[in-house]
């Protein structure tokens, strides 16, 4: 392995999710890269793009840009998820540098169909799966410095009724991301958080576009590679002065 930065990026099992455009502007700049996916949960979903080959065909593209790539399944639910993860990132590419953590669990409900079991299924994953895998890069890393970047929504910004197991989980990020920013910046790690507004990476009908495009005063709809280059910022030596952040990087979007 070589002297360059080793990226880990969860959630990357979709060809047009935001996970994927990371993995892609990451490996550009050199990059290596070792991405989670967990393929039946996006089928599970209806993603037309699911599909178990994915992360295969996507290994082999970054690769094409000079840097090693490697994957793995992985159920952020799971206990030992972190470990097993960082493990094996340590085991095939080497000390990680850089923690992307975009994959999510999301159901929308409002209040009238939201149960403890969906409520609890958000916060295996949004909060507790991604907190505890933070944390223990931080640990690993916290000698060699390092980069933290958090996905959390818009809930910051303004209300989104209709989606409250979600935006309760993301809050709590945000809220997980500004604290242990504070922590973190002796070891000279930062930590930030991007809520990219609402993204075209699969989910959106054409009736979803057009009800969301006036909404966007650039005239046009967030893409997962708007993300991509923030993310790639945010992990660059040119970013080192920033932690702490919750960043709204969508195009002026207003509700």
């Amino acid at each position: 392995m070589t002297n360059q930065k080793i990226a880990v990026i969860t959630g990357a099992s979709r060809s047009k999710g935001i996970g994927t455009a990371i993995c892609r502007e990451l490996a550009k700049s050199g990059i290596h890269i070792f991405f989670t996916h967990l393929s039946h949960y996006d089928e599970a979903t209806g993603y037309e793009d699911a599909a178990s080959y994915w992360p295969h065909t996507l290994c082999k593209e970054l690769r094409q840009y000079g840097v090693e790539a490697e994957h793995m399944e992985l159920d952020l639910t799971h206990p030992n998820a972190p470990a097993l993860l960082l493990d094996e990132v340590e085991r095939t590419l080497g000390i990680p540098f850089i923690l992307i953590n975009n994959a999510t669990h999301c159901v929308e409900v409002g209040y009238e169909q939201l149960t403890t079991k969906i409520m609890q299924d958000h916060c295996a994953v949004n909060v507790t799966g991604t907190c505890m895998l933070t944390v223990e890069f931080a640990k690993r890393v916290q000698s060699n410095g390092g980069r933290i970047v958090n996905f959390v929504s818009g809930q910051d910004k303004s209300p989104e009724p209709g989606n409250l197991a979600y935006i309760t989980t993301k809050g709590a990020i945000s809220a997980f991301t500004r604290s242990l920013a504070v922590e973190l910046a002796r070891h000279h790690i930062t930590v930030n958080a991007v809520d990219p507004g609402p993204t075209d990476s699969g989910w959106m009908t054409n009736e979803i576009q057009s009800f969301l495009k006036p909404k966007f005063p650039m005239g046009r709809i967030g893409l997962p590679e708007d993300a991509a280059r923030l993310v790639a910022f945010l992990v660059s030596d040119e970013a080192k002065w920033i932690t702490g952040q919750i960043i709204h990087s969508d195009g002026g979007f207003w509700d």
